[in-house]
């Protein structure tokens, strides 16, 4: 039986994935991560990192970021603790959707994750207190293939539902798209 249910969403590659829990009087049990699961999703290997978030104030955005080839990764986002509107933006060279952007809400209640392809950029905004999620990446963090966009970027145009919060020093600094940025080459 199937423990995680896969559900396309309007950008190539970019799936909705909704944990089906095993529920009794003593609480739940659920899977957060299998590969197998994953694999009709584009999932490849093992997992190489899992890493934490914690997000303190509401309207705070961590984001847009994303690793260069040879070091572009997959990743699986998951709420343990508050609301987020997490956010996925298109980056692939010669997509029919570059630089369009999708969001879900993922929150510690509604058992979503977003499983986000190599070749997107990612971030979210915290809508409550005390966010907390799970990463699980496909490829080691590479400090050298380390890169981001500006959250505010307008020619991105992401709808976010609150006014931007406090921004990382490394947030505020990221460059905006320009014309000659020609995507990410996989």
């Amino acid at each position: 039986m199937s423990r995680l249910a896969l559900a396309p969403l309007p950008l190539a590659g970019l799936f909705r994935v909704q944990r089906q829990p095993l529920v009794d009087e003593r609480g739940f049990f659920a899977r957060l991560f299998c590969a197998d699961e994953l694999a009709g999703a584009g999932w490849k290997g093992p997992v190489a990192q899992i890493n934490q978030s914690y997000t303190a104030l509401k309207g705070t955005v961590r984001g847009m970021h994303y690793q260069k080839p040879p070091h572009a990764e997959m990743k699986l986002v998951t709420c343990l603790r508050g609301e987020v509107l997490d956010v996925a933006v298109d980056l692939r060279q010669g997509s029919p959707t570059f630089l369009h952007w999708h969001a879900e809400h993922l929150s510690a209640d509604n058992g979503s994750a977003l499983l986000i392809p190599p070749g997107f950029a990612h971030g979210f905004q915290a809508l409550t207190d005390h966010a907390e999620l799970l990463y699980c990446h496909s490829a080691a963090y590479a400090p050298a293939a380390e890169a981001g966009l500006h959250p505010a970027d307008p020619r991105l145009a992401i709808a976010w539902p609150l006014p931007l919060g406090p921004l990382s020093p490394r947030d505020a600094g990221q460059p905006g798209m320009t014309e000659e940025f020609e995507g990410v080459r996989l």
